[in-house]
């Protein structure tokens, strides 16, 4: 047997505030955050900042965004996440200024053991620095650091670091040249 998903339990702790909490968070996102106008970002940030998020000046986030855990989630100034960009943030997000998360990237902070019938969760925080751009359609891996001014090509798929001030892209991305 590979896994046996009924030996399965999440640690005590690990979403970081109640069920409840959590539940009222996805409610609030579905409706408040969610159908909210383009153009209200600073509502937006208002709502991420009562649930406990690090949302610095001027933050641009668009309403299709989707963070898992606001209590989670640090933002620089002047920092943009695009629309359909996916936090899932079961550890902690750092963004930091002038950033750019552009449109259907995913950051991933979390996977399975697959060593592990039980098929334990681990979490692992993802860390970009400032003055990154994060292009279209991007997933980064669990436990990943992207170093300042470095742009990620479209489509890549990040799983190891990436150093600062350069052109990464591909599958797995990988520095190209300097920026």
């Amino acid at each position: 047997m590979y896994q046996n998903l009924k030996t399965f339990k999440m640690p005590k702790g690990f979403r970081g505030k109640s069920k409840l909490h959590v539940q009222f968070w996805w409610i609030v996102q579905g409706t408040l955050f969610h159908l909210s106008p383009q153009f209200m970002y600073g509502w937006r940030r208002i709502l991420l900042r009562l649930f406990g998020a690090k949302i610095g000046k001027k933050v641009l986030i668009r309403p299709t965004a989707k963070i898992l855990y606001p209590w989670k989630l640090t933002i620089g100034d002047w920092s943009w996440i695009g629309d359909e960009v996916t936090l899932y943030n079961m550890a902690n997000i750092n963004i930091g200024k002038n950033c750019i998360i552009s449109q259907k990237s995913y950051l991933c902070t979390s996977s399975h053991d697959h060593t592990k019938s039980s098929f334990d969760i681990f979490a692992k925080p993802i860390d970009i620095k400032d003055e990154v751009w994060v292009a279209s359609d991007v997933f980064i891996a669990p436990g990943i650091t992207i170093g300042t001014c470095t742009i990620v090509g479209l489509r890549s798929m990040v799983n190891k670091d990436l150093p600062p001030k350069m052109i990464c892209y591909g599958n797995p991305a990988k520095p190209i040249k300097s920026r």
